[in-house]
């Protein structure tokens, strides 16, 4: 689980993308006659916001499950945002990568994990050096 950086100036790769929303409880696809006007969407754009802050990491493990962050995902990490209670972080805590929520409880801080089976980490005490805030998550579907 090491950082891959994001490339500073990645190179557009707009891909379709219709006007109409699609709900996720609705089966089926949109009609192909629906307004289409041949936006496009470049996820480098839409994602990464500061390149030259951004990397990408993979997770492992299943503390962050609840949370949506799930075993294989990858996140897009960016080291500019200054970290605030309810973040999720990618830190460094006495020489372990970890990503957890950021809390603070009874005025102390923690990294939480989304699991109840992990207990909340105090960093009171701890040698801990936040990598960066966690932007997005890429969950992929097996198919």
């Amino acid at each position: 689980m090491y950082p891959i950086p994001a490339h500073p100036a990645p190179p557009a790769l707009p891909l379709p993308h219709p006007l109409a929303l699609t709900r996720a409880g609705i089966s089926g696809f949109p009609s192909p006659a629906q307004d289409y006007d041949g936006r496009t969407l470049d996820l480098n754009e839409r994602l990464v916001k500061r390149p030259s802050a951004t990397f990408f990491m993979s997770v492992t493990g299943d503390s962050m499950g609840p949370l949506g962050i799930e075993d294989g995902d990858l996140l897009l990490v960016d080291r500019s945002i200054t970290p605030r209670p309810g973040h999720i972080l990618v830190a460094m805590v006495d020489g372990e990568i970890t990503v957890k929520r950021y809390q603070m409880i009874n005025k102390r801080p923690y990294l939480c994990s989304g699991n109840p089976a992990y207990a909340p980490i105090s960093l009171t005490d701890l040698d801990c050096q936040v990598w960066g805030v966690v932007r997005s998550v890429i969950h992929e579907y097996p198919v």
